[in-house]
């Protein structure tokens, strides 16, 4: 039983609110191993062009940055290019939607995503 549990990743989504910015993710995802998964992010303030992920890992208060969008260009931490993937293109002044992939799940990513709005810097 202990070992199917392992196998199984729950995954969060939030509803944020910043500098009068309305961010939506993509709703809650329980998986199993091995699988892909994408969580969705999207926003219409036209002059916010970078989207941040982050993850909090249970017992943890506070969040590791995963990587962000700026623009269409994909950014990754370090520790995270093998597992997660970032995508999505910001440049455009409608809606602006993004994804957080994850690769192969695995009982180590079980965590709360939270994806973020800012402004580029040039």
């Amino acid at each position: 039983v202990f070992s199917e549990m392992i196998c199984r990743l729950i995954f969060f989504s939030l509803l944020g609110f910043c500098l009068n910015v309305e961010v939506h993710q993509s709703s809650s995802e329980i998986t199993d191993a091995k699988k892909k998964v994408q969580i969705f992010c999207s926003y219409d303030k036209s002059d916010f062009r970078v989207m941040l992920w982050y993850r909090q890992t249970p017992g943890r208060t506070d969040m590791d940055l995963i990587g962000y969008l700026n623009y269409k260009e994909p950014k990754m931490e370090e520790k995270y290019e093998k597992t997660f993937a970032i995508a999505g293109d910001l440049s455009v002044n409608t809606l602006k939607t993004g994804s957080l992939s994850i690769t192969a799940a695995e009982a180590g990513n079980s965590a709360v995503y939270f994806c973020a709005a800012s402004r580029a810097r040039r």
